[in-house]
């Protein structure tokens, strides 16, 4: 694993007590960051669809870190498994509050800190599914399709301050999400995974490295970009150069994204 530096550095990770969360934490914590971790799981609770409790978490942070370098936007859910006919109201709006609502509050609380400081990098966590829409999981699809939007928007609002941000687009990793889907969603997702390169579901400890790569403090130029991460996902620096493409496929694009993106920083 090639080793990051994260000394020095402050981070946020919603949702970190378990799954890519938590393989984010670990992985910034062993690069040298103090890490903070909002979840209903953790102590003290956060509710990333709660305003205020967000409000809270947030100055808290500050108080207890001095600052807030990074923020994963990774806490969601997938809701259940059904036509959009019989999708019960409630549950569809609970997908929304935590998977789209939920990094909109949180960003919407830490940004200010980041420009007052200069700099920032936000990463959230969204999915293929994202951009391509997985049946009977309409509420799911919804929520990451607005998350990549919301990503691009906020980037470009943000391009001038030193605040960087963009998303990753996981397959289907195994983690306590995917357990939360029924056999036919499940199947869809492991055979998007299957038509990656090496033909399996993203290790957590993979995304990790790909998310660590395109927020590393030697970031400075990739915004508002949107980058698959999957088991074909090469870690760490490699991982942050695949982020300069913005719209893989979800077939053997990861790797041909990594070829191109090399060869134009050999060049240079």
């Amino acid at each position: 694993m090639i080793e990051l530096d994260f000394a020095g550095r402050t981070a946020v990770v919603t949702g970190g007590a378990q799954g890519i969360g938590a393989a984010i934490a670990k992985r910034l914590r062993s690069s040298g960051a103090k890490v903070a971790i909002w979840d209903l799981d953790e102590s003290p609770r956060v509710d990333v669809a709660d305003a205020q409790s967000v409000q809270a978490a947030t100055d808290r942070a500050i108080r207890e870190l001095g600052k807030i370098d990074v923020l994963v936007n990774n806490a969601g859910i997938a809701g259940p498994s059904m036509p959009v006919v019989d999708y019960p109201v409630g549950e569809w709006k609970r997908v929304i509050d935590i998977d789209l609502n939920g990094p909109f509050l949180c960003s919407r609380a830490v940004v200010p800190h980041m420009v007052k400081a200069g700099y920032g990098r936000i990463v959230n966590i969204a999915s293929i599914a994202g951009k391509e829409g997985n049946p009977n999981a309409a509420a799911y699809a919804a929520a990451k399709g607005g998350l990549i939007a919301f990503t691009k928007a906020l980037g470009k609002e943000l391009a001038k301050t030193g605040v960087l941000v963009n998303c990753v687009t996981p397959a289907a990793a195994q983690t306590a999400i995917l357990d939360q889907v029924r056999h036919f969603r499940r199947s869809c997702h492991l055979l998007k995974s299957a038509a990656a390169p090496n033909g399996s579901a993203a290790r957590t400890s993979t995304a990790s490295s790909t998310v660590a790569g395109s927020r590393t403090a030697a970031c400075r130029t990739i915004n508002s970009t949107a980058a698959r991460s999957s088991a074909s996902a090469i870690p760490g620096p490699s991982s942050r150069l695949a982020t300069r493409t913005s719209a893989c496929s979800p077939t053997t694009c990861a790797t041909a994204s990594w070829r191109r993106a090399a060869s134009r920083w050999n060049s240079r």
